[in-house]
């Protein structure tokens, strides 16, 4: 039995099998001594291989995503842990530090503005006070945010592929479960039983995932990201923002910061056909631009986003060099791909869509991009917030004092 366990395809076998009893109607109790027979001692990265092995193989994600919750069962105390985590996680200002530090702020939320409040319901006072706490349990969203816009590009850089897909995955599960339990607080008719059990259900899910990120996820990027990366992460977390006050800046060792400053190009000039740029005026003069740019190459791979002050959405300098499915969430995937396949093909030039963001309305606008030819080059995405344009009427012909 010990030979079977140590072999990769005996793993994957038993994925296989777990995940077809889930389907089949076995609990997590049910499949949770299969799993950790084949898996116990085994490390994360072992275990996010074996999966992205079977994902490879064509298994689809949302299939290995039914795996979390048997996930989250088994790894407590199972893992093996890796030594310096403890060490970076305790620095001040570091992104593992910054998540931790996260995850206790909403561990305290759900323990003093959510849990108290539920046997309540339906008590008008607890349901309104549930409703407030739901509401800022929904600030959730920056902290997925950060994790999808910048840890996981990094993970993909080093191959790590099916921990982010299928993460991300319950990430939108998790938004969507917080969205509908503050909706049916809201309203009037909505059996307390069935209130209780969505409520308690979603936050269920958010302490899941705050264990699979600090036993799952930290580690394994520990294990394999460079100082100097986990620098750049520091300093491009701030354009999404946190959900926790004060974080303080991290300073790591001189030698990294050089590294970076090396690693930033020199102003230079840049030759168009119709004239001539600084490196730093054409970059200004793209942020100055009331609309947000965003160039994915003829390869998928995201070349360059401008910094508009009127940003729609989040965007990070670690998105550069990644494919450009990666860079959405997997329930719109198929959309973005249709769109560059028919952009390819020549089959469409243009595609339009709009949405409504609160205050907001947004135009958002594909371009297929072509050379003098009509060879395909890419594809330039272009994003503004049109309300302020409806709304003009009559005319201006005089300047403002």
């Amino acid at each position: 039995m010990s030979e079977q366990i140590n072999n990769r395809e005996y793993r994957k076998k038993v994925i296989k099998e777990i995940i077809s009893e889930l389907h089949q109607g076995k609990s997590v109790d049910d499949v949770k001594k299969k799993f950790e027979e084949a898996f116990d001692g085994v490390s994360a990265m072992e275990i996010s291989e074996a999966e992205q092995a079977l994902i490879a193989e064509g298994l689809p994600v949302e299939e290995v995503q039914s795996l979390c919750d048997v996930h989250a069962a088994v790894f407590k105390g199972s893992i093996e842990q890796i030594h310096q985590a403890a060490d970076q996680t305790e620095i001040p200002g570091h992104p593992a530090n910054v998540l931790m530090l996260e995850n206790r702020f909403i561990e305290e939320l759900i323990q003093t503005q959510i849990m108290p409040h539920i046997p309540l319901i339906p008590d008008k006072s607890a349901v309104d006070s549930l409703k407030k706490g739901l509401e800022g349990l929904s600030l959730i969203d920056i902290h997925y945010l950060r994790k999808e816009n910048l840890l996981f590009p990094y993970m993909e850089k080093y191959g790590i592929t099916a921990p982010p897909k299928v993460m991300w995955g319950v990430d939108d599960e998790i938004r969507e479960q917080i969205k509908e339990a503050i909706k049916l607080l809201s309203g009037t008719d909505v059996c307390a039983d069935t209130l209780k059990q969505k409520i308690e259900d979603a936050v269920e899910k958010v302490i899941e995932m705050i264990y699979k990120e600090e036993n799952i996820l930290i580690p394994m990027l520990l294990d394999t990201l460079t100082q100097d990366e986990w620098k750049k992460i520091a300093d491009e977390s701030g354009e999404i923002g946190f959900i926790i006050e004060d974080v303080p800046v991290w300073n790591p060792t001189q030698q990294a910061r050089e590294t970076i400053k090396k690693e930033e190009s020199l102003p230079g000039v840049i030759n168009l056909p119709t004239g001539i740029f600084k490196t730093d005026e054409l970059i200004h003069m793209l942020n100055t631009l009331p609309f947000d740019i965003t160039f994915v190459d003829k390869s998928d791979v995201v070349k360059y986003f401008s910094e508009s002050t009127e940003r729609i959405f989040p965007r990070t300098k670690a998105v550069i060099g990644r494919n450009v499915s990666n860079c959405h969430p997997p329930a719109s995937v198929n959309v973005v791909e249709k769109i560059v396949a028919d952009f390819k093909s020549g089959k469409k030039d243009h595609e339009d869509f709009w949405i409504k963001m609160g205050e907001k309305y947004i135009l958002i606008r594909y371009f297929a991009v072509r050379n003098e030819k009509g060879e395909y080059m890419g594809v330039v995405e272009v994003t503004q917030n049109i309300k302020p344009i409806q709304e003009i009427t009559g005319e201006k012909r005089l300047l403002s004092e």
